[in-house]
């Protein structure tokens, strides 16, 4: 089996992240979710690298800055940076998604405590996942494991989204990525 880096590092969208990462410069940042599983997927299926990466998140944990527009200056910043690739960067600060989730997605969460355990909560196993450079390679969250990520097998990671989130992204997914294997939201976990 082909493993994570492998993959990671033939991404042309990907790798140009990697190597400018010392310049990104936030506190526990790590790039992270769709854009990994994506290009995982597209490796799996012999699509084109980009196929269906419409963004890339950088996530990062400031809890001593809470502010919107540090964040906002943070992802400008950044975009700029990254002005060169033809998709969209999402920064966000994983220390202040706790106060407008329930706005945007109608029920409270608990603050995150760091960016892992803000990854730990993302919408399926498969995306939950972040990596960022080390000096051995790629250092990999990944709270799930890899196997579904490399099977690529998506299933719900219940603990936060609701299952007209996880029903939104499959249908997106599975119109771009027909041959990936869905599971329902009602199958029990074994």
């Amino acid at each position: 089996m082909t493993d994570l880096q492998t993959i990671i590092l033939k991404s042309p969208l990907l790798v140009p992240i990697l190597d400018r990462w010392d310049r990104i410069a936030l506190p526990d940042a790590w790039l992270a979710a769709g854009a990994i599983a994506q290009t995982v997927w597209n490796h799996a299926f012999t699509l084109p690298p980009a196929h269906g990466i419409d963004d890339i998140d950088i996530v990062y944990f400031d809890g001593d800055d809470l502010s919107e527009e540090a964040g906002a200056a943070h992802a400008k910043r950044i975009g700029s940076l990254f002005a060169d690739l033809p998709v969209r960067i999402d920064v966000k600060n994983e220390a202040r998604v706790h106060l407008w989730y329930e706005e945007k997605f109608g029920a409270p969460i608990r603050p995150y405590r760091s960016t892992r355990d803000a990854i730990a909560t993302f919408p399926t196993t498969a995306t939950a996942v972040g990596l960022r450079p080390s000096r051995d390679g790629l250092e990999i969250c990944a709270p799930f494991g890899l196997a579904d990520l490399l099977a690529p097998i998506v299933r719900a990671n219940k603990g936060q989204i609701t299952r007209a989130i996880y029903e939104r992204k499959v249908e997106r997914w599975r119109a771009l990525w027909p041959g990936l294997a869905i599971e329902s939201w009602d199958l029990k976990p074994a």
